[in-house]
């Protein structure tokens, strides 16, 4: 992966990381980077899947409401687990 690709990658997980901790919780420069850019490869597996489409018509919206759906499902399913 390019280096641009990972800033990107981080920037948009820091992004999705943030907005999920409104609703679940948490907090963590750290944190928000992790649960948002693993949440953009959930995210995309799981919206698919359920047949929910995000378009904007700002694809960099759209890609950061994708990663924290996903960081959101994430969060939730480490909590049961744990």
């Amino acid at each position: 992966m390019a280096p641009q690709g990972i800033v990107a990658a981080i920037v948009v997980g820091l992004i999705a990381g943030w907005l999920a901790s409104f609703i679940v919780g948490g907090g963590g420069l750290l944190k928000y980077i992790v649960w948002g850019v693993l949440g953009s490869f959930v995210g995309g597996f799981l919206l698919p899947l359920t047949g929910l489409k995000i378009n904007t018509g700002i694809p960099f919206l759209d890609t950061v409401l994708v990663s924290a759906i996903g960081a959101i499902v994430l969060v939730f399913a480490a909590r049961l687990i744990s």
